[in-house]
């Protein structure tokens, strides 16, 4: 698949996400990097067709995706994105080549899913803090604390699935565009909507607060 931007999801998607974003401070490292996972209470409902077959086309799926181009300097473009997300993500995930995979596939899946990269990077921070194996209290799981019923909404119900990277992050990041779209677009409410805390503000601002530190300025 063929992106046109490859840092950018598009401007009418993204002016409510940077107003937020404008108006927040940064927020402690107390609230971002929590090494409990935060996430899962997203509710169980009737599926659209097109979110059902992204989905289960990822469950199927086992190597990370492979990033294409229309020209060269959207590749360049993109490779600078790596080296300075790369860098920043070096703590979290010392081995170059797990990093690379993993920031491959967050830039694809979000790109697929008409979201900005540096959003779906917070969300990952404040759910996870990066760790491939979390596990809420809920019971949500992976990098985007993905709840288990989604398995079974489209597939086997094999939970084990959502600790695949690809799965797990196209999982989530459908699931995010999903409720986005269910809320006409509202960033504050489509973030409490995959939250389960739809209407109230600390997992929005906490999100949004991350974001600031994935930002990549060109």
């Amino acid at each position: 698949m063929a992106f046109a931007d490859p840092v950018n999801a598009p401007a009418s998607r993204l002016i409510s996400r940077r107003k937020c974003l404008q108006s927040l401070p940064v927020l402690g490292s107390s609230l971002l990097i929590s090494e409990r996972a935060s996430a899962g209470a997203q509710v169980e409902e009737p599926l659209i067709d097109s979110v059902r077959t992204a989905l289960s086309s990822a469950i199927a799926n086992q190597a990370p995706p492979i990033p294409e181009f229309k020209d060269t300097e959207s590749r360049l473009a993109y490779l600078r994105w790596l080296g300075a997300m790369s860098d920043r993500l070096k703590k979290k995930k010392p081995e170059w080549q797990i990093r690379k995979e993993f920031l491959q596939t967050v830039w694809y899946e979000s790109r697929r899913a008409g979201l900005d990269v540096t959003l779906v990077l917070g969300l990952i921070q404040v759910e996870s803090n990066f760790r491939k194996f979390a596990v809420s209290n809920v019971g949500a799981r992976g990098y985007m604390q993905v709840m288990p019923f989604w398995t079974r909404v489209i597939g086997d119900g094999d939970p084990g699935k959502l600790f695949h990277m690809q799965t797990n992050l196209r999982f989530g990041c459908v699931i995010l565009r999903h409720y986005l779209d269910r809320e006409r677009g509202d960033l504050f409410m489509g973030l409490g909507r995959y939250n389960g805390s739809r209407g109230k503000s600390p997992y929005p601002d906490a999100v949004l607060g991350a974001s600031k530190n994935w930002v990549f300025a060109g």
